[in-house]
Order: structure tokens, then C-alpha cells, then sequence
């Protein structure tokens, strides 16, 4: 196994770095094509969620394998390689197999214990084998995620320690108001923007907590009516309008949550103050609206009507929104790193003016202490919702930097060590898994040859006693087989349970030295394995 794992999270980068190389899913899937393209790369699959940009890949060499795919993480994200490289994480072999559990699980998320990083994996885990570039290593990685993710949430309390993105960002709304999130949601009206997997987690979190109505506007009509429905069989108030109704309800509305795939904003400071009444200063407001458009800038055009160049709002989501340079890496790998060493690489980003802004925002709430009469929740990444809106008077603002300091200081329960005991066992039982699966060609090619020995032995038998009987011969033969089994059959097994120990690699080429085994049979076998793929397709590179 030579897994490799390069990427950045809400961990090692700011969220405006985040903001500006998160991925389209059509940009996901040239990277993946791009990796398999590579030399180092024989599988690929990306993670990109809002808060992480993961690019996985089997190298045949570590320094050249870390290079290549930072450079592409780079080129593709459109951040320059640069200025990327500080922020980048590299996890090998076993530390990668230990961090995607670590995800899956959800150790790694902003909102620890979160369960929505499953659906993300899964996502992933389908694309690549769509694109034909998640091959035998990947397949079986990803799947053991999901299966470990799944049992720390039934074995363990770790629900309890965290809790769905939306939970935690309407839990930050109403903070200040002292009421509880059922409390503060009674009766209020909310709209939704979006009708991907995100945006319908908002709102059937919204109408669990007890919110009057739901509005849902989607670019496609059809998907928020399809949404609102959901939501009425569900015993929730809903219905759907189309995006060009937004600036309408805005004036309608107390809650706004937005998470769409647009590359610009949805919602301008301008259009929610006039919804309220309000007029924009636009020395100030204007100023925090450019941060706030990240790779979109300022584009609002259309806003309402198409939502940026994003295409459909909710299926042109980033899959997973639930909420190294030249001159760095390769110079590190010259000089002899390990890799261990190399996966220490990567810098903590220095965010504080982010977070003083961010805490500004979560607790201040509004400007002037002034009634909350609009409150916005953005989970879209880049964001859907300008920056400058906390500026206005009786806005409220919650977004993915905000919530990012917010759960810095969340309690974690204690069941999050018995998940990481968890995962600590299963990173041990999938590497004896992969190791052991490494021999299992050359047993195969030597009891193929074996079998070979059997059926030439027993054809030269009959020659010379050509008087034997059909059941004489299939006796002989029994019995000819059934020594050759017991020969074989402890050292076989043995074999399988050293090459499954670290280190244990070594076996097979002790096996095809000692028996003399024909590499090509070898790898016939092998090749055979990978086509035996669990959606029945070849996966990978040859």
C-alpha cells in the first residue's frame, strides 16, 4: 500500500483561502482524470466539502507523488501553488488510512461528531468509481469509512458530542436572545436558498424546530417544489418560489439560510437592506462585500435569477456541502525528508483579523444592539451571503468563519477517545487486511502450479497403466490432490498471517523465490483481482 493523502481543512487554512479553492464537481472530476494522467497516481479521489479539499491517491513514489498532487490541488483550485503551500496537509500510508477514518468518523470536522462527512464519502467514493479512477486500495479505503463512521455513531455517544452544521449554526443565532433554538424558531418564518443535500438538511432541521413556514428558492423550480413537498409530508408548512422572488420574501422572512453552488454572491448587502428599509453605507459595507464575493467577486448580477455562474442552485452544490510549491515540497523531499516527516508539512494559518471579525459577529450580533429583524445562516462555501450585511442595523449574520470560532470552544464528550480507540484498532485491522491481500496472487499462481503438477502427473499415470478403470483414476487423483492441499496448506496460511504483520511484504518474493513461480502468472492473477471490482468494473490503472 503507498496511500497518499494531500489537502487542506478549517485545521490548516483560513476560511478565505477555503472559500477560493473549493471545487465545482465538474472541476473535481478533471482532477481526477488529470491524477490518474499523472505518473506517480494508479487511483484518485477527491473529498471537497466546504471545509476540506482532499485529494487521495496509491503512488508508486512518496516525494514525486506529494508534488504532483499538491501542484494539481493548486492548478485546479485556481490558488497558486505558493501561495497554497503553506496550508497543505501530507498523511502516508498508514497516517492517511488513520485520517480519512478520523473523518469519517467525524474527529476532523468543525462541528465534532457530525454525521453529514458520511454522506460526503460516500459521494466521493461514487465519483471516482463513475470515473473509473478508484481502483481496488480506494475502493476498499473508502468503504471501511463509511463502515467505521457508521459504527462510531451506533457504538459510541459521539452523536452527543457534536451535532449537524445547521443544529450548530441555528444554535448561533439565537445566541443572545436567551431562548432555546425551539424557542427562538417558534413561529418565525424562514426561506432557504438551495435544494441540494445542505439546503434540505436546513429545512427539514427548520421545521423540526418549529418554524411557521418554509420558503424554498432554487434556480430550478421543480427541485424546491420537489423540496417543499418533502417538507409538507413531513408536517412542516413549505412552499416553493422561484429565485427571482427572493429580493420579495426577503421582506417576508425572519430566517435565511443559504447554501448554494454559486461562484458569486446571492445575496448583496444591498438587497438585504432593502428588504429592511435600510440604506447601505457603502464606505464601510462595501469595503467587507469584496471580502465576502472570494472567487466570485462582487458578481451579483442576476443574483436572484441565476445565481452567479454557479448553474443550478442545490444540484450545482460543491458535493459535500454540509458544512505544495516547487519551491517548499520539493526541496523538502531532495533533501532526504521521510515521510514522516513530510507529513508534518503545512502551517497553521494566522487568521486573527478572520476570527476578531468572526467573534464580532457571533456575539455582537448586530450593530448597535439593535433588534434582530433578519437573520442570515450561511453555509455555502465560497459564501452565498456578503460579508457586509453584519454591518447593517438588526441583522444578524452567521457564516462558516463565524461558526469555525464558535466551535473552537466546544466541549468535547468523553466518548470521542472510545472513537478514537475505535479508529486507532480499525487503521491496524485494514493494514493487515491490504498487506495480506498483497500475497494472496502468489498463493494463488503456486496453487495454480501445484494443480498443474497434479493434472500432468496423473495424464502420465494413465499412460503407463492404461488398464485403470474410471473409478481407479479418480481415486488416484483424489488422492494425488489431497497431498499436494496438505502440503500446501500450512505454509500457505502461515504465510498469508506473517505477510499480514508490518514488514510482512517480504513473504510473497520469499514464495515466488522458493517455488520458482513465474512473475507474469503472478501478475495475471493480480490483474484478475482488480477487474474483480465491487461495481463489477476496472478500477484504476493498470
Amino acid at each position: 500500500m503507498s496511500l497518499l493523502v494531500v489537502g487542506l481543512s478549517h485545521r490548516s487554512a483560513p476560511v478565505s483561502v477555503l472559500e477560493r479553492a473549493s471545487l465545482a464537481a465538474d472541476t473535481q472530476a478533471k482532477l481526477l482524470q488529470d491524477t490518474l494522467a499523472s505518473e506517480p497516481a494508479v487511483e484518485a479521489a477527491v473529498l471537497a466539502t466546504c471545509n476540506r479539499i482532499e485529494l487521495y491517491a496509491d503512488v508508486d513514489k512518496f516525494h514525486a507523488g506529494v508534488a504532483e498532487l499538491s501542484t494539481l490541488l493548486a492548478q485546479h483550485s485556481g490558488v497558486g501553488l505558493e501561495e497554497l503551500t503553506p496550508y497543505l496537509y501530507v498523511h502516508y500510508e498508514d497516517r492517511a488510512v488513520h485520517h480519512l477514518l478520523s473523518v469519517a468518523c467525524g474527529l476532523d470536522s468543525m462541528v465534532v461528531g457530525e454525521g453529514q462527512i458520511l454522506g460526503q464519502i460516500k459521494d466521493a467514493l461514487a465519483l471516482g468509481q463513475e470515473l473509473h479512477t478508484a481502483g481496488r486500495l480506494l475502493n476498499d479505503l473508502f468503504q471501511q469509512a463509511l463502515r467505521v463512521g457508521k459504527r462510531a455513531h451506533s457504538e459510541t455517544g459521539i452523536d452527543r458530542a457534536g451535532q449537524s452544521l445547521v443544529t450548530f449554526g441555528l444554535e448561533q443565532l439565537a445566541v443572545g436572545s436567551g431562548l432555546s433554538v425551539g424557542e427562538w424558531a417558534a413561529g418565525k418564518r424562514a426561506l432557504v436558498i438551495g435544494a441540494g443535500s445542505m439546503s434540505s438538511l436546513a429545512a427539514a432541521t427548520l421545521v423540526r424546530t418549529g418554524v411557521a413556514e418554509v420558503v424554498v428558492a432554487n434556480r430550478t423550480q421543480a427541485r424546491a417544489e420537489r423540496l417543499a413537498e418533502i417538507l409538507g409530508e413531513a408536517g412542516g408548512v413549505a412552499r416553493a418560489v422561484p429565485m427571482a422572488d427572493v429580493a420579495r420574501e426577503l421582506t417576508r422572512v425572519d430566517v435565511v439560510v443559504s447554501c448554494t453552488g454559486a461562484t458569486g454572491l446571492v445575496l448583496t448587502a444591498e438587497h438585504v437592506a432593502s428588504a429592511l428599509g435600510l440604506t447601505v453605507d457603502h464606505a464601510t459595507a462595501g469595503s467587507v462585500a469584496g471580502r465576502g464575493a472570494g472567487a466570485g467577486g462582487g458578481a451579483d448580477a442576476g443574483a436572484f435569477a441565476g445565481a452567479g455562474a454557479g448553474g443550478d442552485v442545490g444540484a450545482g452544490e460543491p458535493a459535500g456541502c454540509p458544512v505544495p510549491s516547487d519551491a517548499a515540497v520539493v526541496p523538502a523531499a531532495r533533501q532526504g525528508a521521510d515521510a514522516e516527516s513530510m507529513e508534518q508539512h503545512g502551517a497553521w494559518a494566522d487568521n486573527g483579523t478572520a476570527v476578531a471579525q468572526a467573534r464580532t459577529r457571533g456575539q455582537a450580533g448586530v450593530r448597535g444592539g439593535a433588534p434582530v429583524r433578519l437573520a442570515l445562516l450561511d453555509l455555502a462555501m465560497p459564501r452565498d451571503i456578503d460579508g457586509g450585511v453584519h454591518r447593517l442595523d438588526g441583522v444578524r449574520l452567521v457564516d462558516i468563519e463565524s461558526l469555525a470560532e464558535a466551535s473552537a470552544d466546544a466541549p468535547m464528550a468523553a466518548d470521542v477517545d472510545q472513537v478514537r480507540t475505535i479508529v486507532s484498532d480499525e487503521v491496524a485491522a485494514f493494514g493487515a487486511a491490504q498487506r495480506a491481500a498483497q500475497i494472496t496472487p502468489t498463493v494463488v499462481a503456486l496453487r495454480s502450479m501445484a494443480a498443474d503438477v497434479v493434472s500432468n502427473e496423473v495424464a502420465r499415470l494413465e499412460g503407463r497403466l492404461p488398464g485403470l478403470d474410471e473409478k481407479q483414476r479418480a481415486e488416484i487423483t483424489q488422492a494425488v490432490r489431497r497431498v499436494v492441499d496438505k502440503l500446501l496448506h500450512a505454509p500457505t496460511v502461515r504465510v498469508k498471517q506473517l505477510a499480514s504483520e508490518p514488514g510482512g511484504a517480504g513473504y510473497a518474493d520469499a514464495l515466488r523465490e522458493l517455488f520458482d513461480l513465474d512473475p507474469q502468472t503472478v501478475a495475471a492473477v493480480s490483474r484478475a483481482d482488480l477487474n474483480d471490482t465491487p461495481d463489477g468494473g476496472n478500477r484504476g490503472r493498470a
